[in-house]
């Protein structure tokens, strides 16, 4: 069982280090959809190249964690509790278009599971 959890894993993890590398390249370049959503959620742009970092560290180390176990779950998690921030902003600003926070709470945590177990 151990190796079909390491399978999930890495492709789970892959799967998401590949959204978080978009969305972090989004982020940098500012594209309107992800800036327009940010200040819905009052973040300020000051805080984006900040939280584009945070997102392409998270798919490095979801990435690496795939050789160091240790460092995958800490990926994970760290990738978790991002996006449950996120959609705790959303919810506090009362912005209910928090599906692509939330969907990606839920693979997020499905990564921080299968790597736990594998």
């Amino acid at each position: 069982m151990e190796i079909s959890m390491f399978i999930a894993y890495a492709v789970v993890g892959g799967l998401l280090a590949l959204v978080l590398t978009a969305s972090a390249t989004f982020t940098l370049q500012r594209n309107d959809q992800i800036v327009a959503s940010m200040r819905r959620v009052q973040v300020p742009d000051s805080w984006l190249p900040r939280l584009a970092g945070l997102k392409a560290a998270g798919a490095i180390g979801l990435v690496a964690g795939l050789w160091v176990t240790p460092l995958g779950v800490a990926a994970a998690t760290g990738v978790t509790l991002y996006f449950v921030g996120a959609v705790i902003a959303h919810l506090r600003a009362k912005d209910y278009e928090l599906a692509p926070a939330a969907v990606l709470t839920l693979v997020a945590a499905a990564a921080l599971a299968l790597r736990t177990l594998a």
